[in-house]
This record gives structure tokens, C-alpha cells and sequence, in this order.
């Protein structure tokens, strides 16, 4: 197992201890709120943005358990923002990490409350004297996740995304979509190590040039493994943009000048890093993950 391998290892497994012990329970009516809530983000997954939280935390000398609840307050947004995707009127996804979509293990209703309850704890976690005890830290990271999560970034993405299908698009819109729907939630989870560790300009910048690339980069994966992956290998339906007739970066790009691209993000995110010397080695180490990844 290598280094990266390891490190994601350990991480996923502080993470979800994490979002267990921040996650509600109950025992009466609401008892299928919160068995959906669970089901909705303790599944199988990567915890890319939870790792970005971790690993720009540590260049700043951010007390882990800071960093961790910061950590699963971002991944409670990606999983309600992944149960919305799913839904009938978004993109009525059946299969999700292998398993049945949220509203079909349990039903719409519930799934969109699920999500509600994810997205709103999050903020709850973020404004909470654990997380930081200086309350304008709080407040920066409260004020960066909702603009990287609301209609400025990712809800802005998934509505331009749902206007995109049948319709011709150019490559500068496609990457300001994914931009704004994959790239906002990467790139507050590499910005907020430096804001709980109130970093100088010249790093913040450094790590927004960084996430930039890898979340361009994150998606032409996603978009490369989408045409020549299995739904069996992913955990999730394949050919998804074309049987819509959406526009990605592989269908203006084509596979070729896409991998290229991919590999000129990479490049780029690590050159970002710099600044950070060795304590970077493992951003500049998942940055080669997500052009090299599989699934």
C-alpha cells in the first residue's frame, strides 16, 4: 500500500468517526429521517474533499480535531448535494457507490429531507465553539462553504447543468459549469485549512490555484471514466451525458486532447505548491491521484 493509499485510509476512518458522532438520531416518527441520513453519507466513498481539509490543515499546524469537523461538515454538503443529483427531477439516478440511490432505498420525500437535514447540519457544525474558538474564523468558513455551496457555486453549476442538455455548448462554458458545480466544494476544502490556520495571502492564493486545477481535472476524469469505465466498475450509470445529449470535455475535446488536458491540470496543481516546499508532498500526491484514477 502506498503512502497516499495509507494516508486516504486513515483519513476516510477519522472522517466517518467523525460524522457519526456529529450525526442526530432518534427513535420516533423521524426514525426514517435519520436511518436515510446515514445510509446517505456513511456508504463507501473517496473523501477527497475531507482529505484536501486534512492535508492544507497540516501546513498551517491546525489542530486535527479542528480540522476534522471541518472536514465533515464538507462532506455532509457533497452528500446532500449527491442525493439532490439523484433525484427523479434532477438526474434520476438509480445507482450511487454501488448501492440504490437515496429516494429509491427509501422514497423522494425522504431523500430530499435527508439532504435538507445534511446540508443545514453542516453550518450548525462549522458555527460551533469546537470548531474554532475564534469566532471570525468561524464566521469566514461559514460565509466561504455557503458561497462555494450556494448560488454562486455549486447550486449555480447543477442549474446550469440541468439547462445544458440539447444544447451546443462551448468549452468555456462547460468548464465554467463544472467550475462552479465540482470545483467550488474542492476549492473551499483546499481554503480552509488556511483559514483556520489564518494563513498569509500568498498561500491562500497558492492553494486556490491548486484547487482550481485539480477540480478542472477532477471532472475530465469523471467525464474520460463516464465513456470508458463499467457501471459494475464505478458504482454508478455510465454514458450518462450522451444518452441526454449533454455536452462534456470528452465529447468537444474528444479522449485524446481530454487525457492531455487532464495531464496540464496535473502538472499545474503541483506547480501551485511550491510555495509549501515538501510539507505539500501528499497534495501534490492526490493531485496525481485524481488525473490517474480509476473510479
Amino acid at each position: 500500500m502506498s503512502d497516499l493509499e495509507l494516508n486516504l485510509k486513515n483519513a476516510q476512518k477519522e472522517v466517518d468517526k467523525t460524522i457519526k458522532s456529529l450525526l442526530p438520531s432518534g427513535k420516533g416518527l423521524e426514525k426514517k429521517l435519520f436511518e436515510a441520513i446515514n445510509y446517505s453519507i456513511l456508504s463507501s466513498g473517496k473523501r477527497i474533499r475531507p482529505y484536501l481539509v486534512i492535508q492544507s490543515s497540516k501546513l498551517f499546524d491546525v489542530d486535527q480535531k479542528n480540522a476534522l469537523r471541518v472536514a465533515s461538515s464538507i462532506e455532509m454538503i457533497h452528500a446532500y448535494s449527491l442525493i439532490h443529483d439523484d433525484l427523479p427531477s434532477m438526474d434520476n439516478d438509480f445507482l450511487r457507490r454501488g448501492l440504490p440511490t437515496t429516494h429509491r432505498k427509501y422514497n423522494e420525500a425522504t431523500a430530499i429531507l435527508a439532504g435538507d437535514s445534511l446540508l443545514t447540519l453542516s453550518f450548525e457544525i462549522l458555527s460551533d465553539n469546537l470548531t474554532h474558538n475564534d469566532s471570525k474564523i468561524r464566521c469566514e468558513l461559514i460565509y466561504e462553504l455557503a458561497r462555494a455551496a450556494g448560488a454562486n457555486g455549486m447550486v449555480a453549476g447543477q442549474m446550469m447543468d440541468l439547462e445544458a442538455e440539447n444544447k451546443k455548448l462551448s468549452i468555456g462554458v462547460i468548464t465554467r459549469i463544472q467550475r462552479l458545480k465540482t470545483g467550488a466544494l474542492i476549492a473551499f476544502s483546499c481554503n480552509a485549512g488556511a483559514i483556520l490556520g489564518r494563513a498569509e495571502k500568498k498561500y491562500k492564493f497558492a492553494l486556490q490555484g491548486y484547487a482550481h486545477d485539480i477540480g478542472l481535472a477532477y471532472q475530465i476524469r469523471d467525464d474520460l471514466l463516464d465513456v470508458t469505465s463499467t457501471t459494475k466498475k464505478l458504482g454508478k450509470k455510465v454514458n450518462k451525458d450522451k444518452k441526454i445529449g449533454k455536452k462534456n470535455f470528452v465529447s468537444i475535446l474528444g479522449k485524446e486532447r481530454a487525457k492531455k488536458q487532464l495531464e496540464i491540470l496535473g502538472n499545474q496543481a503541483i506547480e501551485h505548491l511550491e510555495v509549501f516546499d515538501s510539507r505539500a508532498d501528499m497534495l501534490r500526491e492526490i493531485a496525481r491521484f485524481i488525473v490517474e484514477r480509476n473510479k
